[in-house]
């Protein structure tokens, strides 16, 4: 079983996944004339409008924090430090290149999530890939299949993952026993998830601001103190990131280094093209009330997510100058050595707190994403849901005490399949894209507040529920 599962894996991230998301990218952004640097205000715009009550959805802000609470884990303070020691600086340069692209892959998947959904016997909007695929691709077969394996891959074993990470950094610092962490944690989560979507809204509307916020006002703070060296850090940055700078390309060194680890940390940090962050795409009610509004939001949070924390992270680590290829220190020791460089022996006791709102954040937010999924299946019944909280529950308490490979290797070829199964969805519904986000600035040049208006797709006549956008008008 093993090596069936690492084979898998080689396949779907050596081949198929780090080449295939990027040229998504493009593709996206050449024929989406690079909406995401040309309507890039459009985002923020979006975001903060003036939003509706609807007890069906959740508000367009609510739609970013819960997916920045499943994007923004400790992938974010650990993951980056593993791509700059493997990789070096240049690492951080091809980051940015697969999150640029990947905002036209993000902006995609979520405005067809959300031409797509549905409302549950409960009257709440739920969609999301499984929904595009059986929907507007007549593909059921895949959008069970996606389906599983979002429950397996985020439902539950990421979110062992997080919880391994939470507390190993509070044994590791404050000598906490990893049981009691693991109880606690598990306690926390059943709060939050038990909530419900709109608990969980509420939860990361208030939380994920609050850890992002400062995190970076920390970053700000190291650049100031050493604005000095900044100039040289960014040139470090571009030189490596094309093999001029050999010493600081990472133990396998070169650009092939730099692409590789920069490229992979990208990917796995802003999930754009997963098929992931769609879920909670779908349950908001957009403003204005058109499909694209909600693709620009989730195209801001692939920004929030690489461009300024991962870049945070990173700057933070290279200013410090404790970065050494080959010395094996990476990964949280690596940060917390950064920060301790910066702010002294604070500095260990701050990452250690920000993994945990990190990725205990991730935790609710990935719930939020399975419990989508069990609507599809047709099993969002009380008893379905129920299960499926405790055994997130049970899921996060495991995960604190141990950590078992071959199961985490599971979870990433699950998370494989689905990614490739979502980028050739989105791909084959490409031309629906294009026509909405046209609808869209047409209608803004003529001085109107976009409105997706049904007679104008009739081609989407019996796969889109046309009613759920005419109580908007």
């Amino acid at each position: 079983m093993d090596s069936i599962i690492n084979f898998l894996n080689t396949i779907f991230w050596q081949y198929i996944l780090i080449y295939g998301l990027l040229a998504v990218g493009l593709y996206f952004t050449i024929r989406l004339k690079f909406v995401q640097f040309v309507h890039f205000k459009e985002m923020f715009r979006v975001v903060f409008s003036k939003h509706e009550a609807d007890e069906s959805g959740i508000s367009p802000f609510q739609a970013l924090t819960v997916s920045l609470a499943s994007r923004v884990g400790t992938g974010n303070l650990v993951g980056v430090a593993v791509a700059l020691y493997l990789g070096g600086a240049g690492a951080i340069f091809w980051m940015w290149v697969v999150a640029l692209v990947g905002m036209a892959t993000a902006y995609s998947e979520s405005t067809l999530a959300q031409l797509y959904k549905i409302k549950n016997k409960k009257g709440k909007y739920r969609g999301g890939p499984a929904y595009y695929m059986s929907r507007g691709l007549k593909m059921p077969v895949l959008a069970v299949v996606f389906s599983l394996s979002l429950l397996l891959a985020y439902g539950l074993i990421f979110n062992a993952v997080q919880a391994n990470s939470i507390s190993e950094a509070f044994h590791v610092s404050f000598g906490f026993n990893k049981t009691y962490v693991g109880i606690a944690l598990a306690i926390l989560t059943g709060l939050v998830i038990f909530g419900g979507i709109k608990g969980i809204a509420k939860f990361a509307e208030i939380v994920v601001p609050f850890m992002a916020g400062a995190y970076l006002l920390l970053a700000v703070y190291v650049l100031i103190v050493n604005i000095s060296v900044v100039p040289e850090v960014i040139i470090l940055i571009f030189k490596s990131a094309f093999g001029l700078n050999q010493a600081a390309g990472g133990i396998a060194g070169g650009i092939a280094a730099a692409m590789l680890n920069g490229v992979k940390r990208g990917l796995f940090s802003n999930e754009a093209g997963m098929g992931s962050a769609p879920n909670i795409a779908a349950v908001a009610t957009p403003s204005p009330h058109h499909p694209s509004s909600q693709g620009f939001v989730q195209a801001l949070g692939v920004f929030f997510d690489t461009i300024l924390i991962c870049t945070a992270t990173a700057i933070m680590i290279l200013l410090s100058g404790v970065l050494s290829p080959g010395s094996g220190v990476t990964g949280v020791e690596l940060t917390q050595l950064a920060l301790s460089h910066s702010v002294g022996s604070a500095g260990v006791y701050f990452v250690t707190i920000a993994i945990f709102f990190f990725g205990s954040t991730s935790i609710v937010g990935n719930y939020s994403y399975a419990e989508n999924a069990l609507t599809y299946l047709r099993a969002d019944n009380k008893l379905g849901i129920s299960i499926l909280r405790v055994a997130v529950m049970l899921m996060v308490f495991w995960g604190s005490l141990q950590s078992v490979q071959t199961v985490f290797n599971t979870a990433d070829a699950s998370m494989g399949l689905m990614a490739t199964i979502n980028l050739i969805a989105i791909v084959l519904l490409s031309n629906t894209v294009i026509k909405l986000t046209k609808d869209y600035f047409e209608q803004k040049k003529q001085g109107k507040s976009p409105h997706f208006n049904a007679s104008m797709y009739p081609e989407l006549e019996g796969k889109v529920d046309f009613n759920i956008w005419k109580e908007k008008s």
